[in-house]
């Protein structure tokens, strides 16, 4: 018995300091990538989110940031829940799917309207998010997302713009969550609307378009390590200079009618994806 614990201890050990030692990003096995592959082709999804997968690219982000079934996986700010759809029955049976939602007591109306109708959407399918576990990310220091350093994970998709409205600060607390929650060789997945080179600040937060030298920044400030990066979610077609900022794009379409065409044409933002390793 002794052996085998000692032998267990050893290769968890093994493991962990293979992780810290990536300098690219790991490439999943291909029977893990089918599990990814099925998991995006779950009768689960509704219609309208796997209509956006084009523009989202679900299967191959996936697999860029290296999700296995086994892993624990925190999601920040999942909204309505449209990589919950994916990533909680990918995670079920081997793993963990930990939602970073809004507080429900949130004093801001849109968060605790987004908590409950993400609560309803649990409830509706325990077969298929019962094991779902639903945490809080806010901007108070004592408030942890996960257990420390318990996570595979972290993904976030499309949330620094929304950090950054609340300032620089609440920003960088955000980051120092992440990076708390994540196990010594775990992964930052992050994907973000990706502005110009020089876009000042002031600019990205009314547009929504945030420059990928400043992510990499905050990152850093925070212990990540920029590991990858990939084109999976860029969009030439986006000059990112839109009247209403990202909104204008779809799926928003902020201006009605008022050349719906064009912005049907350019389609979803361009947008980085960005994998990070907490050494």
């Amino acid at each position: 018995m002794l052996k085998m614990i000692i032998g267990g201890a050893l290769i968890v050990a093994a493991s962990v300091a293979s992780a810290q030692e990536l300098t690219s990003a790991p490439r999943l096995e291909p029977q893990q990538q089918e599990q990814i592959r099925q998991a995006v082709g779950s009768s689960q999804r509704s219609i309208s989110n796997v209509l956006r997968d084009a523009g989202r690219n679900p299967e191959q982000t996936l697999s860029f940031f290296a999700v296995e079934p086994q892993h624990t996986v925190v999601e920040i700010w999942p909204g309505a829940g449209w990589y919950t759809e994916i990533l909680a029955p990918l995670l079920r049976e081997e793993g963990t799917y930990i939602a970073a939602h809004f507080d429900p007591d949130s004093p801001v109306e849109f968060f605790r309207n987004s908590r409950q109708a993400f609560d309803k959407k649990l409830a509706r399918s325990p077969d298929a998010y019962d094991r779902v576990q639903v945490t809080v990310l806010d901007y108070d220091p004592q408030t942890p997302i996960a257990p420390a350093e318990s996570a595979d994970r972290v993904l976030t998709f499309r949330n620094v713009h929304n950090w950054l409205q609340q300032g620089r600060d609440e920003t960088a607390l955000v980051f120092a969550k992440m990076h708390a929650a994540l196990k010594p060789g775990g992964l930052l997945g992050l994907v973000e609307h990706r502005a110009r080179i020089g876009t000042d600040l002031e600019t990205m937060i009314r547009t929504g378009y945030v420059t990928e030298e400043l992510i990499v920044e905050l990152a850093g400030e925070a212990g990540f390590e920029l590991l990858a990066r990939s084109p999976v979610n860029q969009n030439p077609r986006d000059t990112t200079d839109h009247p209403e900022g990202v909104w204008t794009l779809p799926p928003n379409l902020r201006l009605g009618n008022e050349n719906r065409a064009q912005y049907l044409a350019i389609g979803e933002s361009d947008r980085m994806t960005l994998l990070f390793i907490k050494r």
